[in-house]
């Protein structure tokens, strides 16, 4: 009796793993295999308005200020909110030619409540098109040109390429670390956009129309408010889309402090909203027979990379050492499998999209890089971020 007890605990637990698992390869199946989709753009290019929120962003925000200035074309705004800066942010982005607001709030702080100041400041003369930039964030090649024009085309949001890169000479662990944002931002977002799936929001590059985002509720300290909008966006009936023609890209910071500080916010903000949303989603979903909302569930529940690799090879080591204990074969076996779908998933991502970034000798000694964020889901279980924290830049 216990032995069947302790056989079907395993074997639901190992299919509950295996919905992430399977969602990971058919994303990087569909990356690598599936027909390449075009995203269309409208004939005309929208009159825009970049929106950059920015908080202590002295040290390298007239730099990106003269990116963006380089795209925008007459009739567009780009609007800086300065928010609860104590440095030079506001004055060095007033000399390099954008337009300021400053906000301070002792208690309201976060991205979302500086976005919602900004856009409350754009209304007195709206765009066609809001364009969310972070102020450590470079465009690539015509990416307002590319992800305005998609969302006038399509009506609904529409988040463009976003990559993280390593600093030059970083360490392994670095370059790992870039590889897992790869898979997450780009592989996956990728896959489901050839499957004319949506996407999640992350933050930046970020493209709406006037109507959507000022009936948007952005004023909320929510530790990824991105993620937040993007499911809200899903809900309200306009599920966001990939645009991978566009990117924009930013630089991991080289300090420990401000990786670790970026790692918990993302992760811990991350595992909230699978805890949060993914239930009400699928219920949504199944409610409203909208194959959409079901999609963005599904994306929403595949963990950091890191964490699924964590997971997968727990359950391997549990369910052998109750094969050899009891004798339960048909867990092993299952487990077996998942880590074999894992591995795929990862071994082609890599080969398809990664071979610049990593080699296969780095990525396969990547067991150190998921040791170390051990601690930081043990602080999610027990003492997790809840609000908002930048990250510490070089500069500082």
């Amino acid at each position: 009796m216990f032995t069947l007890l302790l056989q079907t605990i395993l074997i639901l637990a190992l299919l509950v793993l295996a919905i992430p698992v399977a969602i990971l390869l058919l994303q990087v199946l569909a990356a690598r295999f599936a027909r390449t989709r075009a995203t269309p753009l409208s004939a005309a290019r929208p009159r825009v308005a970049v929106l950059m929120p920015a908080h202590n962003e002295a040290g390298g925000i007239s730099e990106v200020i003269a990116g963006v200035k380089a795209q925008l074309l007459a009739g567009d705004r780009l609007l800086v909110v300065a928010d609860n800066c104590s440095d030079a942010t506001a004055k060095l982005a007033r000399e390099a030619g954008a337009e300021v607001t400053e906000r301070f709030h002792e208690q309201l702080r976060g991205k979302g409540y500086a976005l919602d100041h900004g856009v409350r400041e754009l209304a007195q003369d709206p765009p066609e098109v809001l364009i969310i930039v972070d102020a450590d964030c470079y465009l690539g090649p015509d990416a307002l040109d590319k992800v305005s024009r998609a969302c006038l085309e399509s009506g609904r949001p529409v988040q463009a390429l976003y990559l993280m890169h390593a600093p030059e000479q970083s360490s392994p662990m670095r370059r790992i670390a870039e590889f897992a944002w790869l898979v997450k931002n780009h592989v996956r977002p990728l896959g489901f956009q050839r499957l004319a799936q949506p996407c999640q929001l992350m933050g930046t590059g970020m493209a709406f129309r006037w109507e959507q985002i000022r009936q948007v509720d952005l004023a909320t300290g929510h530790i990824v408010e991105d993620m937040k909008l993007g499911v809200d966006s899903a809900t309200a009936g306009q599920p966001p889309q990939f645009c991978p023609e566009a990117m924009v890209y930013s630089f991991f910071p080289t300090s420990d402090s401000g990786v670790t500080t970026q790692r918990t916010r993302w992760e811990h903000g991350h595992l909230s909203v699978i805890q949060s949303y993914v239930p009400r989603l699928l219920l949504l979903s199944l409610k409203l027979r909208n194959a959409a909302l079901a999609a963005m569930a599904l994306d929403l529940c595949v963990p950091p990379l890191a964490l699924l690799v964590m997971l997968t090879g727990a359950a391997w080591v549990a369910t052998l050492l109750t094969a050899v204990a009891f004798g339960l074969s048909l867990p092993f076996v299952l487990a077996t499998l998942l880590v074999i779908a894992l591995a795929c998933a990862v071994l082609l991502a890599w080969a398809g999209f990664a071979r610049g970034v990593i080699n296969l000798g780095q990525l396969l000694g990547a067991f150190g890089y998921v040791a170390r964020k051990i601690p930081l889901y043990f602080k999610f279980l027990f003492n997790r971020q809840v609000e908002w924290v930048r990250s510490k830049r070089d500069s500082e």
